[in-house]
């Protein structure tokens, strides 16, 4: 029986319909997993694992810090504390001799969740606590030492005092006791105020157990298969805490030898 041709033609072009619908499919990307964003500007607290100073880093050195509390979005955990972050020293500037204080500049460049997802990026410092010896520009993320100028003046005072008490005993020997304690005082002065010129300012100091404030610099996104953190348990702060007194009704072991 010959086959008519309207029939090959519907045939062909159902195959056709057919081959189009499949490419069509194929071109169309696979809907993305739902993404969790902690936005730009966000403070996220840290612990400082390693002291660094203007005295002993140098530009380079790695600073190593964990977060200190959880960071939520939209009452979920997205980043644990115990997360890791990695930051570098990019600039040590030591004090001046005569002024200039003594500068420290961090940079933030990591972050590192319990289940090893990471996120790269470059955030500065916006606080500090009142551990660290020198003060924070928030704006630059500097920390920048104490000027001393009151140690200046008493050094200089010192050196009067003792000269001028040398300058008493020798003006004494020689029968002009004032004399000496001018001329003494004048010269301990001099001696105090070359060896203030010689001496450098305070170090830019940001000691281990500090607590520092990140702030991101551009949002961090994370999808729902890189928020699993398993049977994480955050690690626990050694603090006051663990000096609470036991509850009333907890039991308090016996020891031998003494009656109850």
């Amino acid at each position: 029986m010959p086959i008519r041709p309207w029939v090959v033609m519907v045939a062909l072009s159902g195959a056709v319909s057919s081959a189009r619908q499949v490419a069509a499919g194929a071109q169309q990307p696979a809907p993305s997993p739902l993404a969790v964003t902690v936005t730009a500007g966000t403070k996220v607290p840290l612990s400082l694992i390693n002291t660094i100073s203007t005295k002993h880093s140098v530009a380079g050195d790695r600073v190593y810090l964990e977060t200190a509390f959880p960071i939520l979005v939209d009452s979920r955990i997205v980043i644990p504390v115990g997360s890791y972050v990695a930051g570098t020293v990019t600039e040590v500037k030591k004090a001046g001799r005569v002024k200039g204080r003594a500068e420290l500049y961090i940079r933030f460049d990591s972050l590192t969740l319990p289940n090893g997802v990471t996120r790269d990026f470059r955030a500065r410092m916006g606080g500090m606590d009142a551990a660290a010896a020198g003060q924070l520009d928030r704006d630059e993320g500097t920390v920048k030492g104490e000027g001393n100028k009151a140690g200046d003046a008493r050094t200089i005072a010192e050196g009067a005092g003792i000269g001028a008490s040398v300058g008493t005993i020798a003006g004494s020997a020689a029968g002009s006791a004032g004399m000496g304690l001018g001329v003494g005082a004048a010269a301990g002065a001099a001696a105090g105020l070359v060896g203030t010129l010689l001496s450098r300012g305070p170090d830019a100091v940001v000691p281990k157990g500090s607590t520092v404030e990140m702030v991101l610099d551009r949002p961090l996104s994370f999808t729902e298969s890189e928020l699993n953190f398993g049977s994480y348990q955050p690690p626990r702060q050694a603090g006051p805490a663990a000096a609470l007194p036991a509850p009333k009704n907890a039991a308090v072991p016996l020891r031998p030898g003494i009656p109850f």
